[in-house]
């Protein structure tokens, strides 16, 4: 999406205060023991009492073999994306957590992700989770009018490597705001000028991955679920921003 009018960044920020605040509820309220599916059941009821609606409950994207059957992605450990909720997905101390969420609130879509660890986790999963962290705030700084979509890519790239970690591949952002997902795709392992276009007033998903292994991906046999090959660790942060002049306007504050 580009925004077009006043009106257009005024709900996509109430859509990003929505979800924000869902996200921190859903975060600080997993506890180890608890299992994934009774967070899925908190996330839509949260969503839905906001005004919201929750955006991948039914989502089926072409060449997907079935909807996506929940409100929130749970992905755990060597999961890295598009994780299903299951009463059987219980959380344990030490875990590194992903939380994927996104909305749609008076037709406008937003999308955001966070990587926690329940209890008390190692260092090497807190440093996974610190650098991941720092891709995104450097991949939306690269997100500028006049910059390509690679710039991003080039970005997280150069973090994995300053961390000896893997970028987690054919995995990336995107565009959203009329759409859960929308063009261009943002490919986490872009080269710098490369790539389609920025311009002022796009409306983007910013998405990076990493891994403590290759980046390797396989999907699991519920079709939906996509895990590390090499079942490494990996971790996901996201924030859908507003393109503009000097810093991108962040919607889904973490």
């Amino acid at each position: 999406m580009i925004i077009e009018t006043e009106d257009d960044k005024k709900q996509l920020r109430a859509a990003g205060i929505i979800l924000s605040g869902v996200l921190k509820d859903l975060v600080a309220a997993t506890k180890e023991g608890m299992n994934a599916a009774e967070l899925d059941l908190m996330a839509e009821h949260a969503i839905k009492a906001r005004g919201g609606v929750p955006a991948f409950l039914n989502y089926q994207p072409e060449g997907a073999a079935y909807p996506y059957p929940a409100t929130l992605c749970v992905s755990i450990n060597d999961e890295i994306v598009h994780g299903i909720p299951t009463a059987d997905k219980l959380f344990r101390n030490g875990d590194v957590v992903k939380f994927d969420i996104g909305l749609s609130y008076n037709g406008y879509f937003v999308d955001m992700a966070r990587t926690f660890v329940v209890g008390e986790g190692d260092e090497a999963a807190q440093r996974l989770i610190r650098a991941t962290r720092e891709a995104l705030d450097l991949a939306i700084a690269a997100a500028r009018p006049g910059a390509r979509t690679g710039d991003i890519g080039e970005a997280i790239y150069r973090v994995a490597t300053k961390y000896r970690l893997g970028v987690v591949k054919d995995l990336g952002g995107h565009a959203v705001g009329r759409a859960v997902h929308e063009q261009p795709h943002i490919d986490n392992e872009g080269r710098a000028g490369e790539g389609e276009k920025i311009v002022a007033g796009m409306v983007l998903a910013i998405e990076p991955m990493l891994s403590e292994g290759k980046g390797d991906i396989i999907v699991a046999k519920d079709d939906w679920t996509i895990k590390m090959r090499d079942r490494s660790r990996a971790a996901q942060f996201e924030q859908t921003v507003i393109v503009q002049d000097g810093p991108a306007e962040i919607l889904t504050a973490l």
